[in-house]
C-alpha cells in the first residue's frame, strides 16, 4: 500500500455534522485545533447532513467549511479538502428515490455546486460516495477523469464500492486514457460485526479482505470512516450495535484495554495506532477540541508485531 505523506493523512477529520448537529462556532473551534495540531485533511460530502437538516437537503457541512476557509485567510494552503457526489437528494425529504446519482451531468453540477459552497476552484480528493449501477461505469469513469483534467479535482476516489468495481473502473480508465481512481473509503475498525450479519446504517460497505488485497497490489490509498465506532469504545452512553454482540468482541476489548493501560493511552488511540498501522487512515468525528488533540496524539502511539497479532489471536 502506498505510503503516507503530506498527502497521504494519517488522521483525517471527518466533518458529516458540522453546519446540522455540530453548530457552526463549535465547528470552527474543531477546524482550529484540527490546524493547530498539525492535521492535514478534511473529509466532507455534498449529502451531509441531509437527515440531520430540517431543508432536507446536504450541503451544510461544505457551508461551514467554506465560510471556515473564508474567514481564515491563508488555511486553504495549509488543508486537504476531500469531498464525495452521489447521494445528496435533489428533492427534499426524498432520499434514496431523488439521489443525485453518477451520471456525468450530476456528477458535472454536484461538484460544481461543492465547489461553490466549499469557496474554492477545487478539491483535493473527489470521491464516488457509493456505487450507482443505474449508470454505465465508463460514463462514470470519464467525468471523473475529465475534472481530474481540468483540475477540478487533483484525485479521485471510490467509496463504498465494491473491489472488483473499482478494478474495473481502473481498466476502463485505462482505456480512456483518463486518471483512475486511487483511493478507497470504506467502513472499518478494530472491532467487528458478527458475520454475514447486514449492517443497520444504510449504504455502509465495510472494508473486506479483497479491498485491502487490491489496495496492496495497485498502490490504492485506503480510508476507514466509523473508525471509533460513534465513540463506543471509550463512552457508557453510546453502547455498540447489537451486531458487535459476539464472543470475538469481548475477547479483543480484553486485550485493548491491556495494551492502553500499557502504553498509558485512550482506547481510541490504540484503535487509531492499529489502523494506521496497517497503512489505513481513520476519519475520526469529534465534538470537543480536546477529542481533536486526543486523535491526533494517536500518531505517535506504537504498536508492535506481537500486538497486532494478539488482536489477530483475539478474534
Amino acid at each position: 500500500m502506498a505510503a503516507m505523506d503530506h498527502d497521504e493523512p494519517g488522521i483525517i477529520l471527518g466533518t458529516m455534522d458540522f453546519g446540522t448537529r455540530v453548530d457552526r462556532a463549535r465547528a470552527f473551534n474543531l477546524l482550529d485545533a484540527f490546524v493547530a495540531g498539525g492535521g492535514v485533511w478534511l473529509d466532507t460530502a455534498n449529502c451531509y447532513s441531509f437527515w440531520s437538516d430540517p431543508s432536507g437537503l446536504g450541503g451544510a457541512s461544505e457551508r461551514v467549511i467554506g465560510a471556515w476557509l473564508k474567514a481564515r485567510p491563508g488555511v486553504r494552503d495549509s488543508v486537504r479538502i476531500a469531498t464525495k457526489v452521489r447521494q445528496n437528494p435533489l428533492v427534499a425529504h426524498a432520499w434514496p428515490k431523488s439521489a443525485e446519482g453518477l451520471s456525468a451531468r450530476a456528477v458535472r453540477e454536484g461538484v460544481a455546486a461543492s465547489l461553490a459552497r466549499l469557496g474554492t476552484d477545487h478539491v483535493d480528493l473527489l470521491w464516488a460516495h457509493a456505487e450507482d449501477r443505474s449508470v454505465p461505469l465508463a460514463e462514470t469513469v470519464g467525468v471523473f477523469g475529465e475534472l481530474v483534467a481540468r483540475g477540478t479535482a487533483s484525485r479521485i476516489g471510490a467509496a463504498n464500492h465494491a473491489a472488483w468495481r473499482v478494478e474495473r473502473a481502473r481498466a476502463l480508465a485505462r482505456d480512456q486514457g483518463v486518471e483512475p481512481w486511487t483511493a478507497l473509503q470504506l467502513r472499518h475498525s478494530l472491532l467487528q460485526p458478527r458475520p454475514l450479519t447486514p449492517l443497520a446504517e444504510a449504504g455502509h460497505r465495510l472494508l473486506a479482505a479483497e479491498d485491502l488485497d487490491l489496495a496492496r497490489e495497485e498502490g490504492l490509498a485506503v480510508w476507514a470512516y466509523s473508525a471509533l465506532l460513534w465513540g463506543s469504545y471509550e463512552r457508557a452512553d453510546k453502547p455498540l450495535p447489537a451486531t458487535y454482540d459476539h464472543p470475538g468482541t469481548g475477547r479483543v476489548l480484553a486485550v485493548l484495554d491491556e495494551l492502553a493501560r500499557g502504553l498509558g493511552v485512550t482506547r481510541n488511540q490504540v484503535v487509531l495506532a492499529w489502523l494506521r498501522r496497517q497503512g489505513i487512515a481513520p476519519i475520526v468525528g469529534v465534538s470537543r477540541p480536546e477529542h481533536v488533540e486526543q486523535a491526533l496524539a494517536a500518531r505517535d502511539v506504537r504498536l508492535d508485531d506481537a500486538a497486532t497479532a494478539r488482536f489477530a489471536a483475539a478474534r
